[in-house]
């Protein structure tokens, strides 16, 4: 099992920053793809911005030129750089993950974990 552990949410003024950071722990093999996700009350969590294993990113277009999407595979570690911040912004931030876990002997099986979200209000 794997389990993410998010850190660096908080309270912004519109245009600051703020640097959101998630490591993995576990019977780690391999992890393929790190995310980040956000959600506000009523609406689907959607994706921010994600990183696989051979680093290319896939940013959504409300965060082009504002958010970076960075990741240290050694550490299982993924970063999300937030400038420019807008209220707009303002959601609950979840990390995921998706790879291989070790099991019993030499076995693999895929994973896909979420963090427990951590909240970033951004005020005007």
């Amino acid at each position: 099992q794997v389990q993410l552990v998010e850190s660096g949410g908080g309270l912004v003024q519109a245009g600051g920053s703020l640097r959101l950071s998630c490591v993995a722990s576990g019977s780690i093999y391999s992890i393929n793809i790190m995310g980040w996700y956000r959600q506000t009350p009523g609406k689907q969590r959607e994706l921010v911005a994600h990183i696989t294993s051979n680093s290319p990113t896939n940013y959504a277009d409300f965060v082009k030129g504002r958010f970076t999407i960075s990741r240290d595979f050694a550490k299982n570690t993924v970063y999300l750089q937030m400038s420019s911040l807008e209220p707009e912004d303002t959601a609950v931030y979840y990390c995921n993950m998706g790879g291989y876990s070790r099991t019993s002997g030499y076995s693999k099986a895929p994973f896909n974990s979420w963090g427990q979200g951590t909240q970033v209000t951004v005020s005007s």
